[in-house]
């Protein structure tokens, strides 16, 4: 079984990984260590500041392949991070597509103005962020309402976080 986990800044796609890894013992892959592996590596010119898009665009084809495997090695494994493409499903034929599950994680414009504060107290809870000065609550109210339109109109599956921060899936 492959987990897709994916959504905007700041959701906590690497805490709900971190959490079905100890709870079903899956291996997970953090699209940001392949990132800043290839980056720090010198193989692109992409860096850390890097258009999402062009970020996007680089590094799916290379998860895409290892998904892929994964699956015909009938492995389990976590993929978060925002680089999945909201029409991911095209690049999978349906022997595939039946050992994917996809979940979007968005949080609402109430959600984000009530929690702002804790928003960014959890925001280190899995990884250290260097820099963390461009998340305001407006960037956050903005990102989350660009993922949830995308998440509509692709039809896809996604966890609106409304109004307590509970995200549960069971496989």
């Amino acid at each position: 079984m492959i987990i897709l986990i994916t959504g905007a800044s700041h959701t906590g796609k690497t805490v709900l990984a971190q959490k079905l890894l100890e709870k079903y013992h899956y291996p997970y892959l953090s699209i940001d260590h392949l990132k800043m592996g290839l980056i720090r590596s010198g193989e692109t010119n992409l860096t850390p500041l890097s258009k999402d898009n062009e970020l996007t665009d680089y590094l799916w084809p290379i998860v895409r392949e290892m998904i892929k495997t994964a699956i015909e090695n009938k492995q389990n494994l976590i993929v978060e991070g925002c680089y999945i493409p909201f029409d991911w499903e095209k690049d999978f034929a349906g022997e595939y597509l039946d050992n994917i599950r996809y979940y979007c994680l968005i949080m609402s414009g109430r959600y984000i103005r009530n929690h702002f504060d804790d928003i960014k107290r959890y925001a280190n809870t899995i990884e250290d962020r260097l820099d963390d000065t461009y998340c305001t609550m407006e960037s956050v109210l903005e990102e989350n309402a660009l993922i949830l339109e995308c998440a509509q109109k692709y039809h896809v599956n996604y966890i609106l976080i409304e109004d307590a921060y509970e995200i549960t899936i069971n496989l």
